[in-house]
């Protein structure tokens, strides 16, 4: 009986120690000086290309436009059209293993500092910081029953958040060649708003609202990230063999037996998620590193040596094993492969990107006719696309070692419009005779800025034996 009782206890004792946030309380996550903290704010300023981007111009027109109803995409000098959106399996080709290579060698550094949503929290809670003060005052306010200073502070806060949320939605728009005229003229179309309302609300809601449970429910990532951390990923972990057993300073002073953890909990307070890193690696936790500047300020203070928190891999803090470089680990070696193959590919294809486009297509039905002097004629369609902004003038040629093979009519300076294909019926003739066992036509088409060719073949009777 006495064992069964142990074994009750121990459940529960696992029990208290596991602490799931649920979000039935705002987690209002104290600022705290560090460089941490510091690099959170330089990955926000990585964000400002986004807000420039549409307001570029290159060439006299906008540097980044995703023109949907003409099919073309600008990239400054880049002319980019759906035949080339191979490039795009490239991106995103890259993105996805540049973002497992991440979390294998740091952990969700990532979530820590790039992703939007943990950027746009972080500006909407600094916003709620102007407003309403330090959490203390935020949650004394939450308590408090609603009068006038309340409500005048919920509303201008909810403005200007509704207002972040807007330009927003307002700019991601305006890569696709909408302008802020069209929203204040009636100009923009019913997609364009519903577009721009659904992202605007979805910064609202996830950002303002939601916050941590964004990233503790909603995001796949924390779901899959243990499958790709290791242990030798680097990630903010607590030295349980340091800081046990707890206990607070007496007399500003350490107790003997305890560990140099002094129970302050600033790393929990500081926390965007309300993880609590001492309990030990959580999916909640977006390796931001803002407990290890908690945690240094601490032990700072109290004179320690810093580091209680800090970067560091599972081989490294229990098994004392040394750093392993990352060259020496195979999951970091094969990502970077892959790395470097899908954007040597993709640099290739963006310097080597073709003016035009060619496609020639051989008339099948029939593949030949013969002509009253009993000559053979076979018919082409030559597909070709400009893919300049710019009206094209090309001269269209062939090749072949068949004797005598002649064209309908000379083809030069025939124009192509801009963005647009052009089909061009090229009808070519010659006696069964001269053609021998090489039937091959290479057609040729000559710009200003590019020549072209296709191969394809010229059919007789004889060659359908």
């Amino acid at each position: 009986m006495g064992q069964k009782n142990i074994q009750v206890e121990n459940l529960y004792e696992e029990g208290e120690q596991w602490v799931q946030n649920l979000g039935e309380k705002t987690v209002h996550a104290k600022r705290m000086k560090g460089k941490f903290r510091s690099l959170k704010w330089i990955a926000i300023a990585a964000w400002t290309p986004f807000f420039i981007g549409p307001y570029l111009t290159w060439n006299g027109q906008q540097a980044i436009l995703f023109d949907v109803e003409k099919r073309q995409y600008h990239l400054f000098e880049v002319t980019i059209f759906p035949q080339d959106l191979w490039m795009l399996t490239m991106v995103l080709l890259f993105l996805a293993i540049l973002l497992a290579a991440m979390t294998t060698v740091l952990g969700r550094v990532f979530c820590g500092y790039f992703c939007f949503q943990t950027i746009w929290t972080d500006i909407f809670t600094k916003v709620e910081e102007f407003f309403e003060g330090v959490p203390a005052k935020r949650r004394k306010l939450e308590k408090e029953p609603w009068g006038f200073n309340k409500i005048k502070l919920k509303v201008s806060k909810h403005l200007v958040w509704i207002a972040i949320a807007l330009f927003s939605g307002v700019t991601w728009m305006l890569y696709f060649g909408v302008s802020w005229a069209d929203y204040f003229n009636g100009a923009a179309s019913s997609t364009t708003l519903i577009i721009t309302i659904s992202i605007a609300s979805g910064a609202y809601i996830f950002a303002g609202h939601m916050r941590e449970q964004s990233c503790l429910w909603v995001c796949p990532y924390a779901r899959i990230q243990g499958a790709m951390v290791d242990k030798q990923t680097l990630m903010p972990t607590y030295d349980y063999y340091r800081g046990e057993k707890r206990g607070k300073l007496k007399k500003g002073e350490f107790v003997d037996g305890f560990g140099d953890c002094i129970d302050c909990n600033q790393c929990v307070a500081v926390c965007p998620t309300g993880v609590d890193i001492r309990q030990g690696q959580e999916y909640g936790c977006i390796t931001c590193g803002l407990c290890i500047d908690a945690c240094d300020s601490v032990m700072t203070k109290v004179g320690k040596p810093n580091g209680l928190i800090r970067y560091a891999s599972l081989d490294e803090l229990e098994y004392k094993k040394p750093f392993v470089v990352l060259y020496k680990r195979p999951r970091v070696i094969v990502y970077s492969t892959i790395l470097l193959t899908a954007l040597s590919i993709l640099v290739y294809g963006l310097f080597n990107i073709a003016p035009m486009d060619l496609k020639v297509l051989h008339d099948r039905q029939p593949l030949f006719v013969q002509l009253s002097d009993g000559s053979i004629r076979n018919k082409y369609e030559l597909k070709i696309m400009n893919k300049t902004d710019q009206p094209m003038l090309v001269d269209v040629g062939f090749q072949s070692t068949i004797n005598n093979l002649k064209s309908q009519k000379e083809l030069n300076s025939v124009a192509i419009p801009s963005g647009n294909v052009k089909s061009i019926y090229v009808y070519l003739t010659a006696f069964e005779s001269n053609v021998a066992d090489n039937n091959d036509v290479i057609f040729t088409v000559i710009s200003d800025g590019a020549t072209l060719k296709y191969k394809s073949s010229f059919f007789t009777p004889k060659s359908m034996r």
